[in-house]
Parts: C-alpha cells; sequence; structure tokens
C-alpha cells in the first residue's frame, strides 16, 4: 500500500508542540482589520490550541503524526 502524502493546507496552518498539543492561529485576522476594535484584534492575534478529541485526530491524521 502507498505512503500517504501530508496534507499541505494543514501543514501550512498547523504546528505540533513537543508534547504532542496542537496549535492553530485565529481564524478573521487577515483581512477587514479597520473594523475590528483594537481589543478583539489582540485577542486573535496569538496561537490558540485546538480542544476537540474529533478534531485533534483527524489533523494528526492529515499530518501523518
Amino acid at each position: 500500500m502507498p505512503k500517504l502524502k501530508t496534507h499541505s493546507g494543514t501543514k501550512d496552518r498547523v504546528r505540533i508542540t513537543r508534547n504532542g498539543k496542537i496549535r492553530v492561529a485565529h481564524p478573521n485576522m487577515s483581512h477587514f482589520l479597520q473594523k475590528k476594535s483594537g481589543g478583539r484584534k489582540r485577542s486573535l492575534s496569538g496561537l490558540r490550541t485546538v480542544l476537540h478529541a474529533a478534531t485533534r485526530h483527524t489533523i494528526k491524521k492529515q499530518l501523518g503524526a
């Protein structure tokens, strides 16, 4: 059976920490930033940890981890 390729979109958007946690950037931070308040932009900046087990399983499967 052939090896599965890594999902390129997931590879670009997701990072797995040393402890195996999945870190993803918040959505809604690419454009239309003028109408968002400063506090909203600050809270959306940075990375967040994926919490749902089903989502974690899917992402790790796509990355081949």
